[in-house]
């Protein structure tokens, strides 16, 4: 994979605890969380689509026409799609600290990150959602990353783990 092109973004929480959020690139999208982790979105450019985390740091981006994209999350509020997009969170803690990490780092952060599956068949995608459930579980975690259920939009403790709304 060549180098990734970086688009920032910033989330603003609304009143009925949908996301709005604005990229670098112009673009504006509208976020809502369902019940199971899944995340349905709508765009400016009237596109929608869902996302869902699949395990292992993997986010299955579903578009409603069927297309199909992959994306990984390669931690401090970063997000790696399949199309080569590098998806920064700039609302997060996380984000901002991988900011500054990637500055710092001099590129060597980005050098590691693991380009996202081309593609996956249903069974892989079903292992992987098996292997979240069970990694959910272990750790005590309701939601499907073993998170606390998504009740946050942000990775605010600093831990640096996902941004928690699939980049």
């Amino acid at each position: 994979m060549t180098a990734p092109r970086e688009v920032t973004y910033t989330d603003e929480l609304l009143a009925d605890h949908t996301v709005h959020r604005r990229y670098s690139d112009g673009r504006q999208e509208w976020r809502s969380r369902e019940p199971s982790g899944t995340v349905t979105w709508r765009d400016d450019g009237e596109r929608t689509g869902t996302d869902e985390p699949l395990g292992r740091r993997i986010i299955k981006r579903t578009f409603a026409d069927g297309r199909v994209m992959y994306g990984r999350d390669v931690g401090y509020g970063r997000t790696l799609w399949r199309d080569g997009v590098l998806m920064v969170n700039r609302t997060s803690f996380g984000g901002r600290l991988g900011a500054i990490l990637a500055a710092v780092a001099g590129g060597a952060l980005l050098g590691s990150m693991v380009a996202p599956p081309d593609y996956l068949t249903d069974a892989e995608e079903e292992e992987l959602r098996r292997q979240a459930q069970d990694q959910g579980a272990s750790s005590g975690g309701g939601g499907a990353d073993g998170s606390d259920g998504y009740d946050d939009w942000g990775d605010d403790d600093g831990d640096g783990d996902a941004d928690g709304d699939f980049g």
